[in-house]
């Protein structure tokens, strides 16, 4: 997040094709099983706030984002990523017509989800609006997944679903819907029309600015992980994820894909 060849601390400034994610940050992560979650409305980039926190966090699972706000004013309460439970989200996109959008979203929440939004964003009645369709799917509880496999596929059904309600309110204007969302235990990724890259990592690996690990590594335990990032952080071998996709890790860090069914996705890599 901070010492990498293309961190999220130097992303902040401006990716790649120029735009600077100053509208705040957030990093959420893992302590004791529980979730913990810092944001700030700064810039990343502006004091060391971000870099204090990033190097500080030592969890098996963390969610890190930099903003750049299109739904909602820069605001604590508007940054990613959100968090309800033991679940953590973030977004990297924009739901289309959300101002048109949005009472149907709320009507479809419990009061439970509806009295849990506090910020104005699209990003966090996104996040609400899935976990209603996972509980009420039972695939998920307020701590945990139950089912990887149908979580995914509930995600991938449901988006599609939004697509088309965004669609039918600006079809000039294609919804962006990357999200990320976590248990602690389990992930579930989608790449919507916004760029999105994995590596896998086996072993432990020196970084590539100071020449040491930034792992907290146990002597006779074979560490390995699975990085997604918007754009790649590294010299390493990204590689872009599919457009029109849902992924999830597992806890032994294995993968599976299922494509987002009825959407049309943006080829280019440059989105």
């Amino acid at each position: 997040m901070v010492h990498a060849q293309n961190a999220l601390l130097i992303q902040s400034r401006s990716d790649e094709i120029g735009r600077s994610h100053s509208d705040g940050w957030g990093i959420g992560y893992y302590e004791d099983g529980l979730a913990c979650v810092e944001r700030s409305a700064a810039a990343a980039h502006h004091g060391l706030h971000f870099s204090n926190t990033a190097e500080r966090v030592y969890s098996s699972t963390v969610i890190s984002h930099v903003r750049l706000a299109t739904v909602g004013t820069p605001a604590i309460e508007n940054c990613h990523p959100f968090h309800w439970g033991n679940w953590v989200f973030a977004h990297n996109g924009t739901v289309q017509g959300i101002e048109t959008l949005r009472p149907a979203m709320l009507g479809e929440l419990s009061p439970t989800h509806r009295s849990a939004i506090q910020g104005s964003t699209d990003s966090e009645l996104l996040f609400h609006w899935l976990m209603q369709r996972l509980t009420d799917s039972g695939v998920v509880s307020e701590t945990i997944c139950k089912s990887l496999d149908e979580s995914a596929s509930v995600i991938a059904e449901n988006l599609s679903r939004l697509d088309s309600r965004c669609r039918s309110v600006m079809p000039e204007k294609p919804a962006r819907l990357n999200t990320v969302l976590t248990d602690g235990h389990v992930m579930i990724a989608s790449r919507l029309r916004n760029s999105l890259h994995w590596t896998h990592r086996d072993g432990v690996r020196d970084c590539e600015i100071c020449g040491i690990p930034h792992v907290d590594h146990q002597i006779g335990f074979h560490y390995r992980a699975v990085v997604l990032a918007s754009e790649p952080l590294s010299h390493e071998k990204w590689v872009p994820i599919p457009d029109g996709t849902v992924i999830s890790i597992d806890d032994d860090i294995r993968t599976h894909s299922i494509p987002i069914l009825g959407i049309e996705p943006i080829r280019s890599e440059a989105t």
